[in-house]
């Protein structure tokens, strides 16, 4: 790490420069023993995390890698959700990277130890948790599968990198490194508690193929996006599978929880009086077939995944009162424009980009149109407005 970077003048600097990189790139660095290429990373990088990691953003003497090494790293909202499922007086943060999930781990453990085997991001780690003043985190560089022999800890957190050098990108957690799923035993015997990350993108059905003595489930998503998935495992075998979804959001948190069963009985229904779309973190867990039951809601057809009832439920996910159910038939439609509408489509044969083309429906404005298909197979559009 060049501490020059962290000269008062120069992180003045890096905190203030409003221009294009490009200009930067092109006249060079201002600062002789700063190279531009090291402006250029630190200014970057910056940017790139100021809406998911506000805290660093913020904090001046902050060193940050390349904007690569930051793609995988947990925002500060699923970083403090991690940190809340897991107890204990030591854990040991085997893929520690940039460092965020270990800073709030650090906050409900006695010690946490974070293992990086880049040895440049372990020292820009330990850097940056030094000014946090972080007293119980021991940054190692070194690789964390290796760090933890003959040690013991309550909890193991891993992260497996999802760019394969041989590979790519990768989403299957034995092309992962570390691969998790051949070293299971040994993790679990290192352990009281094993914590995985995994990509939103892995199936959770593979998952549980790949990794065993899984007790929990968390389907994490921020602003209805899943950016997460959590497995939390355990030597002894578990009879049932938690299955918990949040969604993560400026006014609170929406959380469903479930047990994987058998078929559930759905009460499917035309639209009555409100409309319900469960939240991206439901769809992903597939927790949709239990929402009618849990929330004693009518579905409009088993592949829709939108609910309708005569009173306003609670509901984790968006809810809309319906204005009207138009049949979607070219003589209904005619007589029905929009300047502007949002438009969603569940289980209908058009996509959102072909129907604002054929019915000119500029994207925006406070309706709210749901084109799907009813039980009966009966295409329609509901004109809806926000609750």
């Amino acid at each position: 790490m060049n501490t020059a970077l962290l000269k008062t003048e120069i992180q003045e600097y890096i905190f203030t420069y409003a221009e294009d990189t490009s200009k930067l790139a092109f006249a060079g660095s201002p600062f002789p023993k700063v190279s531009t290429a090291e402006l250029l990373q630190q200014i970057e990088s910056r940017s790139a995390i100021e809406k998911k990691l506000p805290t660093w953003f913020a904090e001046k003497n902050i060193v940050y890698p390349p904007k690569l090494n930051l793609e995988q790293t947990s925002s500060e909202a699923t970083a403090r959700y991690k940190a809340s499922l897991v107890t204990g007086k030591s854990l040991a943060d085997l893929t520690g990277g940039f460092g965020i999930d270990t800073f709030y781990f650090a906050e409900v453990f006695d010690t946490v130890t974070h293992f990086e085997k880049n040895k440049t991001l372990s020292e820009l780690a330990a850097h940056n948790l030094e000014v946090f003043s972080k007293k119980n985190i021991f940054c190692k560089a070194e690789d964390g599968l290796q760090g933890i022999k003959s040690n013991t800890f309550d909890v193991l957190y891993v992260d497996p990198s999802r760019r394969n050098e041989r590979k790519g990108k990768v989403f299957f957690l034995n092309e992962c490194e570390p691969n998790v799923p051949e070293n299971l035993g040994y993790l679990l015997n290192s352990c009281t508690t094993l914590l995985v990350k995994t990509s939103p993108m892995l199936d959770i059905s593979i998952g549980l193929q790949e990794l065993k003595h899984v007790t929990e489930v968390h389907v994490v998503a921020v602003n209805n996006e899943v950016k997460e998935l959590l497995w939390i495992l355990k030597k002894e075998t578990s009879e049932s599978i938690h299955i918990q979804t949040v969604n993560l959001t400026s006014k609170g948190t929406q959380a469903f929880s479930f047990l994987p069963s058998g078929p559930i009985e759905t009460v499917f229904s035309d639209p009555l009086r409100f409309l319900y779309e469960p939240n991206a973190a439901i769809l992903k867990a597939g927790g949709f077939q239990y929402i009618s039951e849990a929330f004693k809601l009518k579905k409009l057809h088993q592949h829709s995944h939108l609910f309708t009832s005569e009173a306003l439920r609670d509901f984790p996910g968006r809810r809309f009162s319906i204005e009207k159910v138009v049949p979607y038939t070219k003589k209904e439609m005619r007589g029905i424009t929009f300047a502007k509408a949002n438009i969603t489509t569940r289980n209908f044969p058009e996509s959102v980009a072909t129907l604002r083309k054929k019915w000119k429906i500029k994207d925006g404005g406070s309706k709210y149109l749901f084109f799907t298909t009813l039980e009966n197979e009966d295409k329609i559009m509901l004109i809806c407005a926000k609750v």
